[in-house]
């Protein structure tokens, strides 16, 4: 046989034949399934594919180094480890053609799915934030000192957004067991390299947050093998982030209509003849360690492999199946109320309150993490966690940098490594800096691919305490409008312990918000213990005949103020305390007795929660109504700073006007 010249050097003596055909295997099997499927692209047996074509070393090699039970987070281009992990290829197919025994059962596309079977958890289109759901993994598998590592893809263009460098942050500052790849295939879309970055190497980025960095050939299977294999030797001697980036090269559009015209056509032909399939079979034909009889086998047997899945896959039919629609939204959870153990009962604060459910809630689940800016020593702004690093150890009571998307993805990996996370942000308002994570990870994970997140996020919330725009907005209808996510509201000491621990207990995630201005001006008496309020149910405050009152959070305390003023007015005093689910059967049986209802919240009037509950009402409780649904709220600005223009914002001498106005109608 002649030999041919290979442009990229392979040094493969420290590999027995058997391994070496074993990763030619691995490698040829994504180029043969990516070539079949632009094959049925053009046919229109699937609607879109992103290539990962040239591409395939870094994935396959990355994979083949990692063990089975370690989890792997890829992007669009990495078949290459779901066909190293060995997916049944019919599994595969069924996803891309958007069919039940997909990993979605049709709700989501390509290789937007995880599977915990294989460890392997797809990406969503916003591409960073995976990158702080490897660090949560990481940090479970720390905490559990399993000595595992995780392994997260980015591609350059990911390396620009902010929850690239959270990641990167949190990881370097917590020390945790996990490898970044960044896949530097040359262009995002078509947005070349030099217009994402201007340092010479993204691998030299690693120095700016203290990790260990390499620049590698990611068309060299051998030399992402090894680098991966030298990664996981270093992390067990010390564990810490590593940073690695893989020079390669995205030799189709970033999906195929958006074509290459924009790639100079010498730059092409340098990275086709650097093809990692055809150069690596070339130097194992050299070498002898590949014939073409081997090859012409192995082929035959992968394009078997394809036809008899694709054949599996075509049969199945398409989803037309819609009743479980609404039951995949959450996992399954009874969520019936635990009753205290006895009929003890202590005075204390609102905020108190919080803090001995939280105390309860890391007695019982040992598995527990919290997390947030300055909740260890500090003990929070709040002082809600003061003594707990003493009492549960900082392993488990989490200070974290300034990077709300990073921590809650974090928590969203501690749930894939078993357990359970609790966010605080700071304040309410901070969420916006972690709204992706949220609204398009936590939300539709179960969904998505039927794994819940269970974790639960603490927002203290609210005015009247003069804090101005950025301390004191009510955000609860940001969510309330997101299907997967269950929301609580408490009013109560008693509640917001009992609330706080039945969302701790829920798998699912639950925006768990606390008003600021109750901390230390309510106090109830708290049963001792352990117990919860069951989610989903509204409380009664008080009963009458004239009026129904709807309300939530500090809407309570307002509504108990006014109606011990005008105690003249018979009223229903409904405590949602669950926002979502709503308690609807409890609110309609109290408009069908009074007719006349008005709903109150501190948020802002215009797409407030009390808009949904209006609609409701007058769609199913029409004919019962002597007046029209009133409502009150605060104004639509944002929140003001100075104690007059407050007291003009917030909703409570309005609301007076309104129910009295109504009591009239």
């Amino acid at each position: 046989m002649e030999l041919v010249n290979t442009t990229i050097q392979f040094d493969h003596s420290k590999y027995s034949n058997d391994q070496l055909i074993k990763m030619y295997n691995a490698i040829l099997r994504p180029r043969m399934i990516e070539e079949k499927m632009l094959k049925l692209l053009r046919q229109g047996k699937i609607s879109k594919w992103f290539a990962g074509i040239g591409q395939e070393a870094i994935a396959v090699g990355c994979t083949l180094a990692l063990d089975k039970d370690e989890f792997i987070l890829p992007m669009h281009r990495n078949l290459g480890v779901f066909t190293t992990r060995e997916i049944p290829l019919e599994r595969l197919f069924a996803q891309w053609q958007g069919k039940m025994s997909g990993f979605t059962k049709g709700r989501d596309r390509s290789f937007h799915f995880g599977t915990t079977d294989y460890n392997v958890v797809g990406m969503i289109s916003h591409l960073g934030p995976q990158l702080s759901i490897a660090d949560g993994i990481a940090l479970g598998n720390k905490l559990s000192e399993n000595n595992k590592l995780t392994l997260v893809f980015t591609g350059e263009g990911g390396t620009s957004e902010g929850d690239f460098h959270e990641a990167l942050n949190v990881a370097a500052v917590w020390k945790l067991p996990v490898v970044f790849v960044i896949e530097n295939n040359g262009y995002g879309l078509s947005t070349p390299t030099s217009e994402q970055y201007a340092c010479a190497d993204l691998a030299d980025r690693g120095v700016g947050y203290g990790m260990l960095a390499k620049k590698i050939d990611g068309n060299n299977i051998l030399e992402v093998y090894e680098t991966i294999q030298w990664a996981r030797k270093t992390i067990e001697e010390h564990p810490q982030p590593i940073l690695i980036e893989a020079v390669t090269f995205r030799r189709r559009g970033h999906e195929e209509a958006s074509g290459t015209k924009y790639v100079p056509q010498d730059l092409m032909a340098y990275w086709e003849e650097r093809d990692p399939v055809e150069q690596f079979e070339m130097h194992l034909l050299n070498e002898g360690i590949l014939n073409e009889q081997l090859i012409e086998e192995s082929k035959a047997k992968v394009k078997n492999e394809i036809q008899e899945a694709l054949d599996i896959a075509d049969r199945e039919a398409a989803v037309t199946d819609v009743s479980s629609e609404l039951n995949d939204i959450y996992k399954e959870h009874n969520g019936q109320a635990v009753e205290p153990s006895s009929s003890a009962k202590t005075e204390m604060r609102f905020v108190d309150a919080i803090s001995d459910g939280l105390n309860e809630a890391m007695r019982l689940h040992d598995n527990l993490i919290l997390m947030g800016q300055d909740i260890a020593d500090y003990g929070g702004v709040f002082k809600i966690t003061d003594g707990f690093t003493e009492k549960y150890g900082k392993g488990r009571v989490r200070n974290t940098p300034l990077c709300e998307s990073a921590i809650i993805g974090s928590g969203i990996g501690l749930t894939l490594s078993g357990y359970k996370a609790m966010v605080e942000m700071q304040f309410a308002d901070f969420v916006t800096c972690g709204f992706n994570q949220i609204v398009n990870n936590l939300a539709k994970l179960h969904y998505r691919w039927g794994q819940n997140a269970d974790v639960v996020v603490r927002m203290p919330t609210g005015g009247g305490v003069g804090a101005g725009p950025f301390h004191s907005q009510s955000n609860e209808a940001w969510f309330f409008h997101v299907p997967g996510l269950k929301i609580v509201y408490p009013s109560t000491a008693e509640d917001a312990k009992g609330l706080l621990l039945a969302a701790i207990d829920d798998p699912n995630p639950v925006m768990y918000f606390e008003h600021k201005a109750l901390y230390r001006s309510l106090s109830g008496n708290v049963p001792e213990g352990y117990y919860t309020t069951p989610i989903g149910k509204a409380r009664k405050v008080r009963e009458g005949s004239d009026v129904s009152i709807i309300t939530y959070g500090m809407g309570v305390v307002w509504a108990e103020n006014l109606l011990e003023k005008h105690n003249d007015i018979d009223a229903d005093l409904i405590d949602l305390r669950s926002l979502a689910p709503l308690d609807t059967e409890t609110v309609f049986e109290s408009v069908r007795k009074t007719g006349k209802v008005l709903v109150l919240h501190e948020d802002n009037l215009t797409g407030g929660i009390g808009a949904e509950l209006a609609a409701l009402i007058s769609e199913h409780c029409f004919e019962s109504l002597d007046a029209p649904v009133a409502r009150e709220a605060s104004l639509d600005t944002p929140f003001p700073f100075a104690a007059a223009l407050e007291k003009n914002f917030l909703p409570v001498e309005r609301f007076e006007g309104k129910l009295l106005d109504l009591m009239e109608y």
